[in-house]
């Protein structure tokens, strides 16, 4: 694969949506209560074990802070301290922590759900026998509060019932490419090695955005094209019988025929990005092009207020579903994302 040449892209581009737009718009996370969001475990802690697990509900706090607070708390070190994924800080959220904390070495275990923080409670606690890690989790369930919402009520109709019928483009969330799509940028420059990042976090976010990036490539090309809704000659699906772009990295493209030629092209426009990252030691892997959120509902208890619940798998988007429903706008508090807010798989 030849090395291409790229302008910076600071600015993520305009990708396409699956459905018609409705005109509307929306105020979100006008409180942090109009965002909740509780985490579907894997497992529940079994009882016994070294790690003392905790169920925490968190208010204006991230998840990266509670986990410092939690670790003061114990008297252990950040490292001892696991979390299934990052949940947003301007919401309420409810999700597990890890403590590895054998009662050997520190002697009984503290109750820390007599702990005290104005941004966050431990709910209960138990003992297990592993440590969470990130992406151990089924997934996450939202009630949004969308308010003073304006336009046609039939035109969102129209859209929700379309979006719990046949689902949503399954893009990475703008938080997973910083402010201003930044972290794509850095990762360009990175790979390009116009820059050299000594930080391992700060390359692992570069080399996600940058994979990110080309993945929301390919499922805009494919709405482009007006493939939405359609399986292509020579797609790979997934275990739901959905059909999977890519997340690139070294080994052949599995897909063949018009997929992988579709594929191939996108990948031959950001060809320094894609080259880099095989030569950076990233594997093939695949992601569903399509998200379905489970169990929607949505009720209107006022005029220009609208209610939503629904469930999503992990490293899927909430905010891929109010997307192709209305357009969202945040207080300026919210104008910088915070990094992999809903993210929690690869």
């Amino acid at each position: 694969m030849t090395h291409a040449t790229h302008a910076p892209c600071t600015t993520l581009p305009s990708w396409p949506h699956a459905y018609p737009a409705s005109g509307a718009r929306a105020t979100l996370k006008a409180l942090n209560e109009d965002f909740i969001v509780t985490e579907l475990p894997l497992q529940l802690p079994c009882g016994t074990g070294e790690h003392l697990w905790l169920d925490v509900e968190k208010n204006g706090a991230n998840t990266a802070f509670v986990a410092q607070q939690l670790a003061a708390a114990a008297g252990v070190t950040e490292r001892d301290v696991g979390y299934a994924g990052l949940k947003d800080r301007h919401a309420i959220t409810r999700q597990w922590f890890s403590i590895y904390l054998p009662t050997g070495k520190a002697g009984e275990t503290p109750d820390l759900t007599t702990l005290e923080h104005p941004e966050f409670k431990v709910l209960a606690q138990s003992r297990h026998v592993k440590k969470l890690r990130p992406g151990d989790l089924q997934g996450n369930r939202f009630r949004i509060v969308l308010r003073d919402v304006k336009g046609e009520r039939e035109a969102i109709e129209a859209n929700l019932k379309a979006v719990a019928a046949q689902g949503v483009p399954n893009y990475f969330g703008a938080q997973r490419f910083g402010f201003d799509g930044g972290n794509v940028e850095q990762g360009r420059a990175m790979l390009a090695r116009e820059i050299r990042v000594r930080n391992p976090k700060k390359k692992g976010i570069y080399l996600s955005a940058v994979r990110s990036f080309v993945f929301n490539e390919v499922l805009a090309q494919r709405i482009a094209q007006g493939l939405w809704g359609r399986t292509l000659p020579g797609d790979v699906m997934d275990e739901a019988g959905r059909p999977t772009g890519p997340l690139w990295g070294r080994g052949r493209v599995i897909t063949t025929d018009e997929a992988q030629a579709l594929e191939n092209g996108v990948a031959e426009r950001h060809a320094t990005l894609c080259s880099g990252m095989e030569f950076a030691g990233l594997d093939q892997e695949r992601r569903a092009l399509v998200a379905l959120p489970a169990d929607m509902t949505w009720e209107w208890p006022q005029a220009d207020q609208l209610v939503l619940s629904f469930s999503l798998p992990a490293g899927n988007y909430a905010t891929s579903v109010l997307d192709e429903i209305l357009h969202t706008t945040e207080p300026e508090r919210h104008a910088e994302n915070e990094p992999e807010a809903e993210a929690e798989a690869p």
